[in-house]
Formats: structure tokens, sequence, C-alpha cells
């Protein structure tokens, strides 16, 4: 098995690519070695290296954030063991009970024409390209002409995110969509 690596625009996030499918059609996302131990065998394998801030699983990439302190010279090469050795294993990446639980969760009005038109231009333009960097983009609701979006992986606290949400994704909104008057990203 040979695993990739790949810069992100955030120093501190590193994209790791297996070249095998992790999770299918969907993310998960972990701050916490607690909700890692509950959700994520691979993301909790993680959490117990000394370093690791942040797991985000994608499709067919793990983005690994460190902490201020850690070190990518030495993190890096335990990041890459511990996935292959939970590849090599065939350890489940990510419980089906993690998913299950934003079900209870109240889901946007997709009805709306207005809130149909975003989530596909954020799934046909902005995604593909955010996940090239190692994270994710996320509707969360648009009200008043204000679309709020949530920042996943290494977008999440990334220094250039606030420079590309406002000059990239809010001027492209705003080109194909005029009733967004402005975008802003969410916790």
């Amino acid at each position: 098995m040979f695993i990739q690596t790949e810069q992100t625009p955030n120093p501190k996030s590193l994209k790791f690519l297996p070249g095998t499918v992790l999770l299918e059609n969907r993310t998960a996302e972990f701050t916490t070695a607690e909700e890692a131990e509950r959700y994520s065998p691979l993301a909790e394998r993680f959490f117990r290296l000394k370093g690791v801030s942040q797991v985000f699983i994608a499709d067919d990439f793990v983005t690994v954030t460190k902490t201020e302190e850690a070190d990518w010279d030495q993190l890096k090469a335990l990041v890459m063991t511990a996935l292959m050795q939970h590849l090599t294993f065939v350890e489940p990446i990510v419980y089906d009970e993690f998913f299950e639980k934003d079900l209870t969760k109240p889901q946007p009005d997709y009805k709306d024409e207005i809130v149909q038109q975003i989530v596909a231009l954020l799934d046909e333009r902005v995604r593909p390209a955010v996940a090239q960097d190692g994270g994710d983009i996320e509707f969360d609701s648009f009200v008043d002409g204000i679309l709020y979006l949530r920042m996943r992986g290494a977008c999440s606290g990334c220094p250039s995110s606030t420079m590309t949400l406002k000059s990239g994704i809010e001027t492209m909104m705003k080109h194909y969509i005029p009733e967004v008057q402005a975008v802003e990203a969410v916790e």
C-alpha cells in the first residue's frame, strides 16, 4: 500500500491519500478523542498520536490537523503508519451510528428554490475545489440574504479560508444567485 500526502493551504493540516475509498459519498469530522472513540476506529487511532487535534475523513482521503506544538517531520510518519495498519486490518473507518445521529438534527428546507440553487452550486463548483485542498464546505442556512457555511477539514481554522470564503465563494454566489448578499462561516 502506497499512501501519498499533499500539502494543504492550512499549514497545520496535511492530506493523506491511501488510494482506496474510505467513505463513499460521505464525510466525517472529529475534533475530540472522545468523539473519535465513540464513532470512528480510524480517527481514534490518530488521536492516540501526540499532536493530533482534528481528523477529517472523506471519500478517498484523510486530513489530519496537528496542534501548534507538533512537528510534521515526526507526526507525518506516525499518521501514515497508523493509516496503513488500520487499512491492513480492515477495521471500520466510521461506525454507521455516526451518520445516524445527523438524522435527528433539523434539516435545511431544501424545498426552497434559492436553497436548492445554493446547494447545487456548492456541490458542483465549490466542494470539489475545496476537497482538493483537504477540506469540505457545507450549507448551514440561508437567512435574510446571508448564506452561512460550515468549513470542515483543512478549511476549518485555515488562515486563507476567510479570503476564499469572501473573494471566491461570496463573489461566485452573488454572481449566480443575486439573492445572496453575503457569505459567513459558522462554527
